[in-house]
């Protein structure tokens, strides 16, 4: 971390003395064309300097002008197509019969492989490098994270800009990958304060209001919270993890969150509950953390409290009702068994599932999980995707689970547990990567015979 602090000190200073080289009178140029110069430069000063003045620029658009910003990027900064073709007839005429004794260039294949990455060089939109340069400049990686933000905002809203969103994630994938995160245990004595406050602030799950509440979950002995942090976000975790060490398979959060609850042992404990997990920087979406995330929290688990033999999730299905909803709307009850139709009906116009038999939303949520594709084969709810995905097993369904509002609103109260078989991942991540199977337990199986 100290080491971290010094580098950023010290590119700040090179930023600084860089500022005080740069004429005046560019200062007055628009942003495109500020990073045209930042493309062309060749002095590390004034590049930091201008890098960093750039970002800065951006940070005071409103999002209209962010919008347009955007649309200039991407257009401006695409391939050089001309210097493309130029490659792309070099190796052509690489390929031509004669080309390798005629040519003194042409030792072997060597040559013609590096045509080949002559072009996939050229290829690249120049929107790439103008994003590097941009990351080179202090606090550079933290405000292009927040930028990807309102580019996605921006496409939400309409825009087209899908071409440049690729560009972000390409280099997002390289920067934010495994081998640069770090797993760190978050609790209540070591952590900063910084941390902690945004613990509480990007939990997305279960709400936590007020420390009080964070002490409850960072401080307990059968509590336990592990972030993954990036060293050039030091400060910011990207995504985190909340466990509870329990004698069991929870059927219900309530238990889990209690303000006054019997502390286990973690001794005597069995299973540990992955009962929450929060992405925290919407401008690192699509990039996946959460499968090493579990990983390595279990690994983490097992090696501290030997005596667990089970690891569980209890997860949400953010997209229950919105699915049920669409089933009536569209009219495609044919597709669905025709016992369950009473079900949907009734849950349809259903705010919290009174009155409705918990046997029954059991096996329509069986199905729903078992059963409801995308267009693309996979299974409609995107938690049970990351899940299966990771080598989860589909193990239990709780029809009563959560009656916050929340969890009303988006499955009227249902939550499941997906089993982590540490002798089952690798065959359940290869059924499902391979052929968009939905390994479950039988006794969730059953529900939909």
């Amino acid at each position: 971390m100290r080491t971290i602090n010094l580098l950023s000190d010290l590119l700040l200073r090179v930023s600084d003395i860089g500022r005080s080289l740069m004429p005046a009178a560019d200062k007055q140029e628009t942003l495109i064309v500020r990073c045209e110069t930042l493309l062309s430069r060749r002095g590390e000063a004034t590049s930091l300097a201008l890098a960093r003045e750039i970002l800065d620029r951006y940070g005071a658009l409103d999002t209209d002008e962010q919008s347009c910003f955007f649309i200039e990027m991407m257009n401006q900064f695409s391939v050089d197509e001309r210097h493309l073709n130029q490659m792309i007839e070099a190796w052509k005429a690489d390929q031509q019969p004669g080309a390798a004794k005629d040519s003194p260039k042409h030792k072997s294949s060597t040559h013609s492989q590096g045509l080949i990455r002559q072009i996939h060089s050229a290829s690249e939109p120049r929107s790439q490098e103008l994003i590097r340069r941009l990351n080179r400049a202090p606090r550079g990686t933290q405000d292009l994270v927040s930028m990807r933000a309102d580019l996605l905002l921006a496409i939400a809203k309409g825009a087209e800009l899908k071409q440049l969103d690729n560009d972000f994630r390409h280099l997002f994938s390289s920067w934010f990958n495994r081998g640069f995160l770090e797993l760190r245990l978050i609790n209540w004595d070591n952590t900063p304060a910084v941390i902690l406050e945004k613990i509480i602030s990007y939990e997305a799950i279960h709400e936590i209001n007020g420390w009080d509440e964070l002490r409850l979950r960072v401080a307990a002995e059968d509590r336990r919270l592990y972030g993954f942090f990036h060293p050039a976000l030091s400060a910011e975790p990207l995504i985190f993890v909340e466990v509870a060490m329990t004698a069991s398979i929870p059927k219900a959060i309530a238990p889990i969150l209690a303000k006054q609850r019997q502390h286990l042992n973690p001794a005597e404990a069995t299973t540990a509950v992955f009962y929450s997990i929060s992405n925290c920087q919407k401008g690192l979406q699509g990039i996946s953390f959460g499968n090493f995330l579990i990983k390595q929290v279990v690994e983490e688990l097992r090696h501290e409290f030997t005596n667990l033999s089970q690891f569980v999730t209890l997860s949400p299905l953010p997209e229950m009702r919105h699915w049920v909803r669409q089933q009536v709307a569209q009219n495609k009850l044919s597709d669905i068994p025709q016992t369950l139709h009473q079900t949907i009906q009734l849950l349809n116009d259903s705010k919290d599932a009174s009155g409705v038999d918990r046997a029954q939303i059991e096996k329509l949520t069986a199905w729903y999980l078992l059963k409801a594709k995308k267009s693309n084969g996979s299974p409609f709810d995107y938690v049970s995707r990351f899940h299966l995905g990771n080598g989860a097993c589909l193990q239990q369904i709780n029809s009563e689970a959560d009656a916050s509002g929340t969890r009303l609103k988006s499955s009227w109260g249902v939550m499941v547990n997906y089993l982590y078989d540490l002798k089952s991942i690798e065959h359940n991540h290869e059924a499902f990567a391979n052929h968009q199977t939905v390994v479950c337990a039988e006794s969730v199986r059953r529900l939909v015979k």
